[in-house]
C-alpha cells in the first residue's frame, strides 16, 4: 500500500486553513474518494510526495509544464530574472519578446494582451466581443470550461439549446440570462440557436478540443459550422486555446483543424508553470481595448517579468528548429503519446476492459465506456466507479493522473520511453482490477 501518513496529516491541517484544504477543489480528490498526496518538488517527469513517494505526472501542473518539472534553462532564467526585480509594474521589453514567440505559432493573433489566468484571458475576451459588436448574449457549449467568471459558470436549461441558468450559488439569473448554451459536436443545435438569435449574439466561445469533459475532439466540420455561422450572422469566434494550445498542434487546434477564429485565448504553457495567460486576434477588435480603445480591462501583475521569463524560455523549447531528419518538438511529444495511448488500448483489450481512447497531439483520455464520447452528456455516461478503481490503481503504483473522469492528461517533452513502458505496466495490472470489480 502506498504510504501517504504525512500528506494525511497535511491535508488536516490545510482543511483547517482553506476550504476543503485546497485552492482549487478538484486537487482535493474527492471525485475518487481519497486523500492528496502532498508534493515537494518535481524534476522532469517526475514528482516526489512529502512521504517519499515519486510519481510518473501525467498532471504537469494541469498541462503548463509541457517542458518537464525543474526544466534547467527555465529555472536558470527565473533565477536570473528573480535577481533583477520580481515585478514593475511598468513595461518591459520581456513582454514583446513572448508576443513574438507566441504570433510565430499564432499569427491570427495580430494583437495580443497578457493577463494572468485562463479565467481574465476569456473573460476579458468577452467583455471585449460585446463591446465590439454592441450585442449583449454569448453563446457557449456545455462541457466546456473556460474559467470561473459568473457568464461562463452557466448549465444549460430544460431544452436542447436554450439559455442557460445558474451553476453555482453567487451567479445571478440576469448574468446566466445572456448566456445560451448548447451541446458539444451538435451542429443542429448551434445553427438553430444562431438562426434564432444570431442577431444578439456578440460570440460563440469554444474549446475547439474540449478539456474538460476528458479529451473531446470536435467532430468533422463542427468547427467550420461554427466558422461559417458567426460569418454570416456578424458575431465572433473565440477559440478558448488555454488547454489545447501548442499540444494539438504547434499552433493549437486552429493550425490543426485550419480555422482562423477572430479571437484566441491561450494560457498555461506561455507561463511555462507562473501564472500567465493571453488573449489576441485581429487588430481592429484588439484595438478596442483600452488604452487604444474604449473597452476596459488591466491587471498589477500582467506581463510579469517572472512569467514572462518562463513562458520566453518555455516557447523557445517547443518552437526550436529541429536537427536535420528529426521531428520537431510537438510532433515528437505527439508521436510519444500516441505510444502511451495504444499501450493504453492494449492493455484495455488484454483485461477485456471497454474503453474509449481520445488524443489531440499532447493531450490524451481515456473513457470507461463502449460507445462514442462526442459531448458531456456521452462522457458523463462513462463508468465513474471504474473509473475510481483505475485511478487509485495507477497511484499506488507510482502513476500520477488527474482525479477525475472529466480532466485531460498531458505528455511533457521530459517523458522517456521507460516512463512510457512503466505506466502501460501499471495499466495492465490496473485494469486487471476494474475487470475483477465488475
Amino acid at each position: 500500500m502506498l504510504n501517504l501518513e504525512k500528506s494525511l496529516e497535511a491535508f488536516e491541517e490545510a482543511k483547517a486553513l482553506m476550504p476543503g484544504g485546497v485552492n482549487s477543489p478538484v486537487r482535493s480528490y474527492r471525485n475518487v474518494d481519497c486523500n492528496p498526496p502532498f508534493i515537494a518538488r518535481g524534476e522532469g517527469a517526475h514528482i516526489f510526495d512529502i512521504d517519499g513517494n515519486e510519481y510518473v505526472d501525467y498532471v504537469l501542473s494541469w498541462g503548463p509544464l509541457v517542458a518537464g518539472h525543474a526544466h534547467p534553462a527555465v529555472v536558470s532564467a527565473l533565477a536570473d530574472a528573480a535577481a533583477r526585480g520580481t515585478s514593475y509594474g511598468a513595461p518591459t521589453t520581456l513582454e514583446s519578446d513572448l508576443v513574438r514567440l507566441v504570433q510565430k505559432a499564432y499569427p491570427s493573433m495580430q494583437l495580443v494582451r497578457m493577463v494572468n489566468s485562463g479565467t481574465e484571458a476569456t473573460m476579458s475576451a468577452l467583455r471585449l466581443a460585446r463591446g465590439f459588436t454592441g450585442r449583449s448574449k454569448i453563446v457557449k457549449f456545455v462541457g466546456c470550461y473556460h474559467g470561473h467568471s459568473d457568464s461562463l459558470l452557466v448549465d444549460a436549461g430544460s431544452g436542447l439549446a436554450t439559455f442557460g441558468v445558474p451553476s453555482s450559488p453567487g451567479v445571478t439569473d440576469g448574468v446566466a440570462k445572456d448566456t445560451i448554451t448548447v451541446p458539444f459536436n451538435d451542429a443542429d443545435a448551434i445553427t438553430r440557436v444562431m438562426t434564432e438569435y444570431g442577431k444578439d449574439i456578440a460570440c460563440i466561445i469554444v474549446e475547439p478540443v474540449a478539456g474538460n469533459m476528458g479529451c473531446v475532439l470536435p467532430e468533422n466540420g463542427y468547427l467550420d459550422t461554427l466558422r461559417a455561422l458567426t460569418e454570416k450572422h456578424g458575431a465572433l469566434l473565440i477559440f478558448d486555446e488555454v488547454m489545447c494550445g501548442f499540444r494539438a498542434s504547434l499552433g493549437g487546434a486552429q493550425a490543426a483543424y485550419g480555422i482562423t477564429p477572430d479571437l484566441t485565448c491561450l494560457g498555461k504553457i506561455i507561463g511555462g508553470g507562473l501564472p500567465c495567460a493571453a488573449y489576441g486576434g485581429r487588430r481592429d477588435i484588439m484595438e478596442q481595448i483600452a488604452p487604444a480603445g474604449p473597452v476596459y480591462q488591466a491587471g498589477t501583475l500582467s506581463g510579469n517579468p517572472l512569467a514572462m521569463t518562463a513562458g520566453i524560455e518555455t516557447l523557445k523549447l517547443i518552437l526550436k528548429e529541429p536537427e536535420p531528419g528529426e521531428a520537431d518538438a510537438s510532433r515528437a511529444l505527439t508521436l510519444k503519446t500516441k505510444k502511451l495511448v495504444l499501450g493504453l488500448e492494449s492493455a484495455a483489450r488484454e483485461a477485456g476492459v471497454k474503453i474509449q481512447a481520445h488524443q489531440a497531439g499532447s493531450m490524451f483520455s481515456i473513457f470507461f465506456n463502449e460507445g462514442k464520447v462526442k459531448d458531456y452528456a456521452s462522457s458523463a455516461a462513462s463508468d465513474q466507479e471504474a473509473f475510481k478503481v483505475w485511478f487509485r490503481a495507477m497511484l499506488e503504483q507510482g502513476v500520477y493522473l488527474a482525479p477525475s473522469q472529466f480532466e485531460t492528461l498531458f505528455l511533457s517533452l521530459a517523458h522517456t520511453d521507460e516512463d512510457i513502458d512503466r505506466t502501460i505496466a501499471a495499466a495492465e495490472k490496473a485494469f486487471a482490477q476494474v475487470k475483477s470489480k465488475k
